[in-house]
């Protein structure tokens, strides 16, 4: 590797890791292997030096599936399994807000309410006087005030110098208060939008769904393959041809199963088909803030921070400005959930449970791999652990566990997630 500039991933992981060079090919062994079978001797390596990526969380989900599915043949069925991903949206656009202040090693608590907020303003410019607002300015105006939000409470953590946990408890118990006040105690607001209602509750038609996914599968497949093609022209390393085809091979598929999954027909009165909108709403947060994070300087400014905030200032990172950009970007992403959410419910009342809310997000993130330390992790953690928590959730309910049962087995798998972070954790260091 002598003479030939560090990629994008490899800065990330210096800047904040402080992993020397030699240590980055065991830390993403995409960037040296030069076949297949290089890049599968590179990845054993890394696992056993810590870095187990999301494979626990894979595993997880096997096994979540195999336990279950033995207890209740209904659950890997095509309508519980579009059900389950229905379910979990909220949970996954949750977990990604969390990403943003857990990649900084802080956290948000007030992620609940804040959602909550999103959906009742929503929900009151539809309503408003006049005929109401048309809906996406309802709910473009319902982010703006999620992102001001999340400016505030950034800007109070990092100008005051308070710590994120008490700032954005304190939004816990203040926009709690502020739905309260809105709506009244034991309030409900009705949404009856036809497409916010979709947002949760429609579905494309199956013809729909298929062109989606090519429309998908060829742009990731021809981004992909361009951006490594350029850099094996340009003299970088890259990954090998063979592995950037199986990745697209393995995004085609995945694409495929879950359209034949949705146009399957699940419903009982009358035929229901087609990919959930909810779905696609879902995958495009996700493709935003993975390029967000992984291919901008912001992106690596975060990372940057997380590992190593001292070092991030010292090389002229602003440590101020980036940090509240990732709060407001953690309560805009918590109001696409909130207004998920009264879409799926088609009201937004007082009964929505913030507190667990935010609790299951930052359990989702921390479950699909994203470290509580900081510095670690990605939005694709975040989903992967929104369907372990709402496969729990699901699978459960079909066995019919009480609301007790299911927290117990959720804070056990969350203890797990965590310990196998801080041993991973323990070992990275140990290593070097």
């Amino acid at each position: 590797m002598t003479g030939v500039r560090p990629s994008v991933e490899q800065e990330t992981v210096l800047d904040a890791d402080g992993i020397e060079p030699a240590t980055a090919a065991v830390v993403n062994p995409e960037l040296v292997a030069h076949s297949l079978r290089e890049y599968v001797g590179a990845w054993s390596a890394r696992i056993r030096a810590g870095e187990t990526g999301v494979l626990p969380v894979i595993v997880g989900l096997l096994l979540i599936a195999v336990i279950f599915q033995t207890l209740n043949p209904k659950f890997l069925t095509a309508g519980n399994l579009v059900n389950l991903l229905v379910q979990g949206a909220v949970y996954m656009l949750l977990a990604m807000s969390e990403v943003f202040a857990l990649l900084l090693g802080e956290i948000d608590l007030s992620a609940g309410f804040v959602a909550g907020v999103a959906g009742i303003v929503a929900a009151e410019l539809i309503l408003a006087a006049n005929g109401g607002w048309p809906w996406w300015a309802a709910c473009l105006a319902a982010l703006a005030i999620c992102a001001l939000i999340g400016v505030l409470q950034g800007t109070i953590i990092t100008r005051i110098g308070l710590p994120s946990f008490v700032v954005t408890l304190a939004g816990l118990l203040g926009w709690q208060g502020v739905m309260l006040k809105i709506l009244g105690n034991g309030g409900t607001l009705p949404i009856n939008d036809r497409i916010i209602n979709d947002l949760a509750n429609g579905n494309l038609t199956p013809a729909a769904g298929w062109a989606i996914m090519v429309v998908v599968v060829a742009g990731f497949g021809l981004v992909t393959w361009m951006r490594e093609a350029r850099r094996r022209a340009s003299g970088l390393v890259a990954p090998p041809v063979s592995l950037t085809a199986l990745k697209v091979a393995a995004v085609a598929a995945a694409g495929a199963i879950v359209v034949l999954i949705s146009n399957t027909d699940r419903g009982v009165l009358v035929p229901v088909r087609g990919v959930p909108w909810v779905i696609l709403i879902v995958l495009a947060v996700l493709v935003m803030w993975t390029v967000l994070l992984g291919r901008t300087r912001f992106g690596r400014y975060v990372y940057a921070i997380g590992g190593n905030a001292e070092a991030a200032r010292r090389a002229g990172v602003p440590l101020a400005r980036i940090r509240t950009i990732a709060f407001a970007l953690a309560s805009l992403t918590a109001g696409v959930a909130g207004i998920i959410y009264a879409s799926r419910l088609r009201s937004v009342s007082t009964n929505l449970d913030g507190g667990t809310l935010v609790l299951y997000a930052v359990a989702a993130a921390v479950i699909g791999g994203t470290s509580l330390f900081g510095g670690r992790g990605k939005p694709m953690h975040a989903v992967l652990g929104g369907v372990v928590i709402a496969a729990i959730d699901n699978g459960m309910g079909l066995q019919g566990f009480s609301a007790a049962s299911k927290y117990i087995v959720t804070a056990l798998v969350l203890l797990a997630a965590v310990t196998i972070d801080a041993v991973a954790r323990r070992g990275r260091t140990t290593g070097r």
